[in-house]
C-alpha cells in the first residue's frame, strides 16, 4: 500500500495516522524511544500492513502481471497502482471529501513536522506542494508519481514506463484491488483491536 492506503487504513486517530504515515521513513525497533506510543502504534500498523500486503494471493496477482519487466520494483508499482483506484473510489470508502482529507493531512503534518523525521518532511513537502493525494485519483497524476519514483531510484527501475501496464490491463488492476482492499481493512481494524496502546 502507499501513501493514501495507509492513511485511509489508521482510522481517525492522528496520532496512528501520523506513524503510518511516516513508516517507510523510520528504521529499528526500539520505537517507543523515538515517537509517542501513539505514532509508534502507527508505525507498527505500516509494517504489519505491508507484511499483510506483500503476502496476500491477490496483490501477488497484480505483482506478477509487472515482475517479467520490472521485478522487484513491481510490489512498489502495485502499490502506487492501488492508491490510484482508492482516490478514484474515494467515495465508496469515506464519507469526507478527498480534496478535504488531503488538506487535513497535510494541517495534521504541519502541525506536528517537529516530531517528523527529515527524510518524510522533505518528501511530503513536494507531495503538498503537488498535491499527490489528489492528484493519484488520475493516470496522469499516477503517471507523474512514478516518474518521480524512476528519477530518484539509483537503478534503471522503469518505473516510469509502467503507466502503459496500468492502461493495457486497467480493469484488472482495479479488480483485484476492489477485491483485496476490504480484506486489507478488516485485517487493520483487527490489528488495532488487538494491538491497543
Amino acid at each position: 500500500m502507499n501513501f493514501l492506503a495507509h492513511l485511509y487504513l489508521s482510522g481517525d486517530n492522528d496520532h496512528i495516522k501520523l506513524g503510518n504515515f511516516i513508516g517507510d521513513f523510520v528504521k529499528g525497533r526500539n520505537l517507543n524511544e523515538q515517537f509517542p506510543s501513539g505514532i509508534a502504534r502507527g508505525v507498527r500498523l505500516h509494517r504489519a500492513i505491508d507484511e499483510f500486503t506483500d503476502s496476500h494471493p491477490i496483490v501477488k496477482k497484480s505483482k506478477d502481471r509487472l515482475k517479467p519487466v520490472y521485478r522487484h520494483y513491481a510490489p512498489v508499482i502495485v502499490d502506487v497502482f492501488y492508491d490510484h483506484f482508492l482516490a478514484r473510489n474515494w467515495t465508496t470508502y469515506s464519507d469526507v471529501a478527498l480534496a478535504d482529507y488531503a488538506e487535513n493531512t497535510y494541517a495534521l503534518v504541519r502541525k506536528n513536522k517537529e516530531i517528523l523525521p527529515e527524510r518524510f518532511m522533505t518528501m511530503v513537502n513536494y507531495m503538498m506542494q503537488g498535491n499527490w493525494l489528489i492528484h493519484y485519483a488520475e493516470t496522469e497524476g499516477i503517471r507523474q508519481s512514478l516518474s518521480g519514483m524512476a528519477r530518484r531510484s539509483r537503478f534503471d527501475s522503469k518505473m516510469d514506463q509502467s503507466i502503459n501496464e496500468l492502461l493495457a490491463y486497467y480493469r484488472e488492476f482495479e479488480s483485484e484491488f476492489s477485491e483485496f482492499f476490504p480484506v486489507l481493512k478488516t485485517y487493520t481494524e483487527v490489528w488495532l483491536e488487538s494491538n491497543p496502546e
